[in-house]
């Protein structure tokens, strides 16, 4: 089997550096790409807080994990996060290092030079975050 064959089981298990399975249960025409950037997804959730945006650019990006955007889009839609909760991590992690007002942070936290998450998350996250 080639790299570019479409693995066809019904469940596909991928090991990340913890050796903790992430499973692909139900999925047909997964590559080993699918299930690699799967796995590499968790593991940057797993160390530092993601926005779906900010996670996909850099599963994507030459300077990242240089996946095919197919890869990475499914990796973002199958990983084990709550981005909300994530907007919250990254809320703390900035005001511990810079505190700022909160029109700062919601800026920070939605800038596409920043985290890029969504409006949603960036209030939940103000809301939410450690006071």
């Amino acid at each position: 089997m080639t790299v570019e064959e479409d693995i066809t089981t019904e469940e596909i298990t991928a090991k990340d550096s913890n050796s903790e399975k992430i499973s692909t249960k139900d999925d047909t025409n997964i590559t080993r790409e699918h299930v690699a950037a799967l796995a590499a997804a968790q593991n940057y959730i797993d160390i530092m807080p993601f926005s779906k945006a900010g996670l996909y650019d850099q599963l994507t990006s030459d300077a990242g994990n240089a996946f095919p955007p197919e890869a990475a889009q499914y990796a973002i839609d199958n990983v084990e996060a709550d981005f909300k909760e994530e907007a919250v991590e990254a809320a703390n992690s900035y005001n511990e290092t810079l505190p700022m007002s909160d029109q700062e942070l919601l800026q920070q936290l939605t800038s596409e030079a920043g985290s890029k998450f969504t409006q949603e998350e960036a209030q939940y996250a103000l809301q939410h975050m450690d006071k």
